[in-house]
């Protein structure tokens, strides 16, 4: 039609969305790295007569619950409002087309529950043998060092495990869903290409939100044992004790 209107409102709504993303970095960087400093100083505080090689490993654990902030929560929220919109959208065409989603959103909890235990456990030992790392290279022992990464190497190989047969039976599942949907819908009434295309466009869309539910389940699960390890203050009464007694397991 000849109108440049448009084209103009969506270059100023790309260069305000920049603008707001790189204040937010400024301010996001400069906040999340206070709560970094101050968890750390408390922890080092509550944990002060534990050996060093596991304060050293805690401070890090604790980092890592002030990064689940600042990287991932703002991932699940945006997760949150694409799965809305796209579980809204497929009601629209036909109810079924959401209960699909919804039934495979049960499916991946379910899935879930039966691996927690075993994350939380096999976090735990990894945990456990990091904390004994800066002990381990003091005391210098080359067969020691060893033992102590190839210890680390058996427990991150069975996390690893562990997460392909879980995402294996999750993306199963997706499968099942993708081609439920193609099913349903070419069956539905006065179906056309565009709608059909739509119809696996949103179901996509709710699958990449969906898939955010059991990444953050994990990393969840990780920090849920990193979060009672540090706040286990009872364990200060093993600094006492030399460095190589300490057992965390």
């Amino acid at each position: 039609e000849g109108r440049l209107q448009e084209l103009y409102w969506l270059a100023i709504t790309m260069i305000m969305v920049t603008g707001v993303a790189v204040i937010r970095r400024i301010y996001d960087t400069r906040t999340y790295g206070t709560m970094r400093v101050n968890l750390g100083a408390l922890l080092n505080r509550r944990h002060r007569h534990l050996p060093v090689s596991a304060r050293s490993a805690r401070l890090d654990m604790a980092r890592e619950l002030v990064d689940f902030l600042e990287g991932q929560v703002p991932e699940l929220m945006t997760a949150i409002v694409q799965l809305l919109v796209a579980l809204a959208l497929l009601a629209l065409f036909d109810v079924r087309l959401a209960l699909s989603a919804l039934l495979l959103m049960a499916a991946m909890i379910i899935l879930y529950s039966f691996f927690h235990t075993s994350i939380v456990r096999f976090n735990a030992a990894l945990n456990a043998q990091v904390e004994k790392q800066v002990g381990i290279l003091q005391r210098g022992k080359l067969l020691g060092v060893f033992a102590h990464l190839r210890s680390l190497r058996h427990w991150e190989v069975k996390l690893s495990d562990l997460e392909a047969i879980l995402f294996g039976l999750i993306f199963l599942c997706v499968t099942a869903f993708i081609v439920a949907n193609l099913w349903m819908s070419a069956g539905l009434a006065d179906m056309t290409t565009g709608k059909l295309f739509s119809i696996i466009t949103y179901s996509w869309s709710f699958v990449e939100a969906i898939i955010m539910l059991p990444v953050v389940l994990q990393s969840w699960s990780r920090l849920s044992e990193i979060t009672g390890r540090i706040n286990d203050v009872s364990l200060s009464a093993l600094g006492q004790k030399g460095e190589g007694e300490n057992d965390f397991g």
